[in-house]
């Protein structure tokens, strides 16, 4: 007896194979494409976690463990970055809708993929140096030091995060429309950003510590 090797996905029919295909490769919020996103800081490029995944909420199992957020996917880790702002905080459903909208804008705006500007925004406003003290017997000195690329990212996320919450205040525009003009903008490395002014000022602190 012969199997039937094709199969219907509701609209035409496709083999197995193809099934299968899709199946493994899920889609972000069943409509993102996140294997054709690329990363072109290579500082960041271990760092920024592109695997592809239909929902962003693993609960971050391994979150505690030394670099597992390296496990973690940068959707969750923007929708968690979100979480910590003031109006957010514990709330993961709210965030997570707030970036899934974000998203829809984005591409709306750009016809492009959002997790590409996502990604390029992380890169643009991710610092290079920050300042730290140094105590010499009593006095604080500030000292230049250069940014590990796991802190860029948590940097660069924590600030777009917060410039998007900042921009909602006192106004009609919704956080989600406010994230995705912040993630806009910090792509194009614009100084309107909250994200690009933040590195801009903390490069600035180095130099002056160096």
């Amino acid at each position: 007896m012969e199997i039937d090797d094709k199969v219907t996905d509701g609209t035409s029919e496709i083999s197995q194979e193809e099934l299968f295909e899709k199946l493994e490769m899920p889609l972000l919020f069943g409509k993102y494409d996140m294997k054709e996103v690329k990363v072109s800081d290579p500082g960041l490029k271990r760092y920024i976690n592109l695997q592809p995944v239909l929902v962003p909420h693993s609960g971050s199992p391994d979150s505690n463990k030394r670099f597992g957020n390296i496990e973690v996917s940068i959707i969750e880790r923007l929708i968690n970055t979100m979480m910590r702002t003031e109006n957010y905080t514990g709330k993961k459903m709210k965030s997570y809708q707030v970036v899934m909208d974000a998203m829809d804008i984005i591409h709306k705006k750009t016809k492009q993929n959002p997790v590409q500007i996502l990604v390029k925004a992380i890169e643009k406003s991710a610092p290079m140096e920050e300042t730290t003290q140094i105590r010499y017997g009593g006095i604080s000195v500030p000292k230049a030091v250069d940014v590990s690329p796991s802190r860029r990212l948590s940097i660069a996320l924590s600030n777009n995060s917060k410039g998007a919450v900042k921009a909602s205040f006192k106004t009609k525009k919704g956080v989600a429309t406010c994230l995705a003009q912040e993630l806009m903008n910090a792509a194009n490395g614009d100084k309107s950003s909250f994200a690009i002014n933040r590195k801009e000022e903390m490069e600035r602190m180095a130099q002056s510590a160096r």
